[in-house]
């Protein structure tokens, strides 16, 4: 078997090469540093090394589950994952499908163009401009200061942070959502909406018994990839959004991590717990291709 496979390494080797920085890039940066989760196990000492740090077992994580803290932060991540994947997610969904019933050419190019533009921007830009907007004399409290109304302190209060960052994540993301939604959608049958004009069915008809049964294996390939990142919920978007009055409704994993690993160099209890993510994600995704392949779906594998 070997053999064969050398043979076929050496016939096809131009396409094994132009693989090769692929592969190299995970072995370097996604599978080397995995080596780095014994630091989960120990006490951690940066004089002494990974190797020669002392063993405590499971404690770091035994804390995690005892600390009152990370499951607040928990709670944190959880809600604000299940938001960009139950109100974020759908959108990109949606915009493709009304740019899809879009006939007019140029028009269809230009709504394009311009909800992709924010994908380019920073999330240090896009926090920047909701801010300016955002703040207490920002233009959406001037505006409702012109009509009498009192400011709201978007910024501080911790029940808009949420919804705010849910915003920003639509505003920024949902546009560039679309470009695999509108290439699925590219390559359904005409036939199949012919069929469906003659059988009498309404646009609204078309879009629920062709349009969208066409594209659900697409939607459960990236419903089941987001799984996989339910407690990812964005370090540099979350952590430029906190603040010591909203720190309690938005502090998640990540920052959280952050804060405890690298501000307070408690690393091997950090990296516990972001060894705890990486191991529910795992789980998560596992569960969710087998579930969809249960239904009949093809699933990621």
């Amino acid at each position: 078997m070997v053999g064969k496979l050398l043979t076929r390494m050496n016939r096809e080797k131009y396409i094994y090469l132009l693989l090769l920085p692929g592969v190299l890039y995970f072995i370097i940066y996604r599978y080397v540093p995995m080596a780095g989760l014994v630091i989960a196990f120990k006490d951690f000492n940066p004089f002494t090394g990974f190797w020669n740090s002392d063993w405590v077992g499971i404690k770091h994580f035994t804390r995690m589950f005892e600390s009152s803290e990370v499951i607040q932060v928990l709670v944190n991540t959880i809600q604000i994952s299940l938001l960009q994947i139950f109100v974020a997610f759908p959108v990109s969904i949606i915009l493709a499908l009304m740019l899809n019933e879009l006939r007019h050419a140029t028009l269809k190019r230009f709504i394009q163009s311009l909800i992709y533009l924010p994908h380019f921007l920073s999330w240090v830009v896009v926090v920047g401009i909701f801010v300016v907007f955002l703040r207490g004399e920002g233009l959406v409290n001037s505006v409702l200061a012109n009509f009498g109304l009192e400011a709201i302190p978007f910024l501080t209060d911790p029940a808009y942070f949420k919804p705010i960052i849910i915003l920003q994540v639509i505003w920024k993301e949902a546009g560039w959502g679309t470009i695999i939604f509108l290439a699925a959608l590219a390559g359904v049958n005409p036939s199949l909406y012919e069929a469906a004009v003659i059988d009498g069915a309404n646009r609204w008809r078309q879009l629920w018994h062709v349009t969208l049964p066409a594209i659900r294996g697409v939607i459960i390939i990236l419903f089941i990839l987001r799984l996989g990142s339910v407690l990812d919920t964005g370090f540099e978007q979350i952590f430029l959004m906190l603040n010591p009055f909203n720190m309690d409704s938005g502090n998640v994993l990540d920052t959280y991590v952050y804060f405890k690993g690298i501000q307070q160099g408690n690393i091997g209890f950090a990296t516990a717990v972001g060894m705890f993510k990486g191991v529910i994600g795992l789980v998560l995704v596992l569960s969710a291709n087998r579930l969809a392949k249960r239904f009949g779906e093809d699933g990621l594998y």
